[in-house]
């Protein structure tokens, strides 16, 4: 698994998260971002397109040096800096209180310890700082959800860990974040993968 972990699947999730079906999506969780932004789950700097005028700088958390690689060309066209800072999201490499938001698209699906991230995601953070977050999850479809429940073993032995049945917004909430606004609905695609909630949470002041 360590070629297709490290090679073949950050390609795959790059092409698959570049899809235009979520152009939306990302211009919608990224409004409202300012200041130093910590993003968790980089990726291939898919939402780099999307930062607003009011960020002065992205602290990129990435582990995948493919998708590192890929994000390159984004990076350089993007009128935001955005500087690489650490690899894991469950111990992140800065300062308290040193960030004035914070990002995580389609990456709480996958950290082994989202509750540890989170707690880094606050200690980062100053006081009464946004997250933005857009995630896939649990669906509240009762057929829906027991498809995902049948299928999770394959999504996770395949996608690197992925989880089709957490539930981000009870996660972030039970995390010590205030949910502040979500927004919740199927995307385009199978029902499966694409129940999508995307909102703002304050950390604790």
């Amino acid at each position: 698994m360590g070629f297709y972990r490290e090679q073949v699947l950050p390609r795959l999730v790059d092409r698959a998260c570049r899809s235009s079906s979520l152009d939306c999506w990302r211009a919608e969780v990224t409004e409202g971002l300012t200041g130093r932004v910590v993003e968790v789950g980089f990726g291939s700097g898919l939402n780099a397109d999307y930062y607003p005028a009011e960020v002065e700088l992205v602290l990129a958390v990435e582990p995948a040096a493919i998708a590192r690689k890929l994000a390159e060309k984004r990076i350089t066209r993007s009128a935001v800096a955005v500087e690489h800072v650490g690899m894991d999201g469950q111990s992140i490499p800065l300062d308290d209180n040193s960030c004035d938001s914070a990002l995580s698209t389609f990456t709480l699906c996958t950290i082994p310890d989202v509750r540890q991230a989170l707690n880094e995601l606050r200690r980062v953070m100053r006081p009464g700082a946004r997250f933005h977050f857009l995630e896939h999850g649990l669906a509240p479809d009762p057929a829906v959800a027991t498809w995902q429940r049948r299928l999770e073993p394959w999504q996770r032995r395949f996608a690197d860990g992925c989880h089709l049945t957490r539930d981000p917004v009870a996660i972030v909430s039970e995390a010590g974040f205030t949910i502040e606004h979500i927004e919740q609905r199927y995307a385009k695609g199978p029902k499966a993968w694409s129940w999508f909630s995307a909102g703002t949470a304050t950390s604790p002041r």
